[in-house]
């Protein structure tokens, strides 16, 4: 007979993980788990399709003029493609229209996927560390992104750099009863312990295995053929990491939610990404995520952009496919400017065919209004002679035009009607700007102010949502060098940091009862000053590190690189 203190502690236990269990199902079961309240906060008056509800909602922040935006970044093994472009493309556009247009600052935090199966198998392929690998085309795509003009997010995050977090995270959710470890030390969430919650996005494109997880021996250990795994037991050979349940690494879907919590806590406002990152990707992340922090809705607005396809493939390009093109070999043909305009001209979150035709049809749109901005200047240098102006009807329609935009822009982003409303305010200038050859009778009465306006206007619009049609960037260049000075510098800081840490640690001293630091080796003295020398002499050279406790971060400083540069000119 047990004890009746052990006893107790193990009816305590049972009877805590039913009732999480049930009032999982009870809060939420059935059709009512899925029903979508508006959440309480701050109404922006705009409105968004959101994934959870399948139709437009209204656009309610937590925060007044504040929004959270979480996005899956890219798995970094192989070269960006025009189908990622797409995607970033388009949800720059929204960010940009809700910041520059509508003054909400936006909160935007990345991930990037630095370890995974395919990283993996590349790295084994390419006989180099997974960690140069995934170094090297992070760059490539950060590099990409800029020759896009797309903003960076307010910071990227790493898998690898948040293992700790994620081992954290799946304890919890085993804790709060909605995980279970397996034999061979692999992690499950289970599905059956939410209920009638899981499914939101299944529907949304055709389910599939998780990457890795296909013909795994544990797969007869899961309680339910949909369980997906949050930590992954090592295979030899593996790059792997500690945990209570052995060395492993990281599920697919279980560094998302933990990045997203890491930086926004319980409630997220919007989350982004592909239709193919609908199920299971994100269906998951909101398993687990609710899971973790036990509410209702973690994530309150789900946008998903379309596929690319290639004209007359029903297939999205895709690297599995080999049906892509790289973004370096699109912008040999194209600019990041008629790419822009290429996605402005269909909704972020239709499916769209990529063709030469198309990406005519966006230069043309383009060059319309590039050509009118010219005609228009020259008529207010007085170097272009048209026929008296209708004046009040370009003020009227460059009025209308602005209503429109932000009419067309407020309801789900519709930049489409927004192009439309724009280029009809074009034809309109293009009408009344038609040139006379021959000057006749007293000088016409001219109106230079109200095409002022417009080039004002229309400028400043494009600029908003990322496209420069001045030219004043003559394309952004990534030097080479430049992309090899950053990874050295951060192996450079990385070893530093090593033996750094190494000097730092304290003696092994016998217990005296002191609370002061203990003090350090001293054979390890030189190497802490010789960590101190480096840090001073790369400083001139426009290698700023700085010791922040146990940790160091590290930044080329541009404003330093240029003036060393001036003073070596001069």
């Amino acid at each position: 007979m047990w004890p009746i203190g052990r006893l107790s502690v193990c009816i305590l236990q049972t009877v805590y993980q039913f009732s999480v269990r049930v009032l999982c199902r009870t809060e939420c079961t059935g059709a009512a788990c899925k029903q979508w309240s508006p959440p309480t906060g701050f109404n922006t008056g705009l409105k968004t399709y959101n994934s959870l509800t399948k139709q437009k909602e209204p656009l309610i922040l937590a925060r007044e003029g504040v929004a959270t935006w979480y996005s899956c970044g890219p798995t970094v093994y192989d070269h960006a493609h025009l189908g990622h472009a797409s995607s970033y493309v388009r949800f720059d556009i929204l960010q940009r229209i809700l910041s520059r247009l509508f003054g909400i600052t936006v909160v935007h935090a990345m991930a990037i996927t630095d370890i995974d199966d395919k990283i993996i198998n590349r790295s084994s392929e390419e006989n180099i560390s997974p960690t140069t690998l995934a170094r090297m085309y992070e760059e490539e795509f950060k590099k990409d992104m800029l020759s896009l003009n797309v903003l960076p997010p307010a910071v990227y995050l790493r898998v690898t750099e948040n293992i700790p977090q994620i081992v954290a995270f799946i304890e919890r959710i085993i804790k709060n009863g909605h995980a279970y470890v397996v034999k061979n030390g692999d992690v499950y969430f289970d599905i059956q312990s939410i209920g009638d919650r899981y499914g939101t996005f299944v529907s949304a494109i055709e389910p599939r295995r998780e990457p890795g997880d296909t013909d795994k021996p544990s797969d007869t250990d899961k309680r339910d053929v949909r369980d997906f795994a949050l930590w992954k037991s090592s295979k030899p050979q593996e790059p792997h990491w500690e945990s209570p349940w052995g060395k492993g690494r990281p599920g697919w879907h279980i560094e998302c939610s933990t990045i997203a919590s890491s930086v926004f806590g319980s409630q997220l406002d919007i989350h982004s990404g592909g239709i193919d990152l609908a199920f299971p990707h994100h269906e998951n992340e909101i398993a687990q995520s609710e899971a973790y922090h036990q509410c209702g809705r973690w994530g309150n607005y789900f946008l998903h952009s379309g596929h690319l396809h290639l004209k007359g493939s029903a297939e999205k390009m895709s690297k599995s496919l080999k049906n892509y093109i790289t973004i370096k070999d699109f912008l040999e043909s194209y600019t990041a400017n008629e790419f822009r305009m290429f996605c402005l001209m269909r909704k972020y979150r239709s499916a769209i065919d990529y063709s030469d035709a198309s990406m005519n049809e966006a230069q043309c749109s383009l060059e319309t209004v590039v050509n009118f901005i010219h005609s228009a200047q020259a008529y207010m240098r007085a170097v272009l002679h048209c026929p008296p102006i209708q004046e009040e009807l370009m003020w009227e329609g460059l009025a209308a035009t602005k209503t429109s935009v932000l009419a067309a822009l407020a309801d789900d982003f519709d930049t489409p009607s927004a192009i439309n409303a724009v280029m009809n305010l074009v034809y309109r200038g293009n009408f009344q700007l038609r040139p006379v050859t021959k000057l006749e009778g007293p000088p016409v009465r001219r109106s230079p102010a109200v095409f002022g306006a417009i080039i004002s206007y229309i400028q400043e619009l494009f600029e908003q949502l990322g496209i420069d049609l001045l030219n004043r960037k003559e394309g952004i260049v990534v030097d080479s060098s430049g992309t090899t000075l950053n990874n050295v510098v951060e192996q450079l800081a990385r070893f530093r940091g090593h033996v750094r840490a190494f000097a730092l640690t304290p003696q092994e001293v016998s217990s005296t009862g002191s609370t002061g630091p203990q003090p350090l080796y001293p054979d390890r003295i030189p190497l802490l000053k010789a960590c101190d020398t480096l840090r001073k002499d790369l400083a001139p050279l426009s290698i700023i590190i700085q010791d922040r406790g146990p940790n160091s971060t590290w930044e080329i400083s541009q404003t330093r690189q240029q003036t060393t540069t001036d003073k070596n000119t001069r």
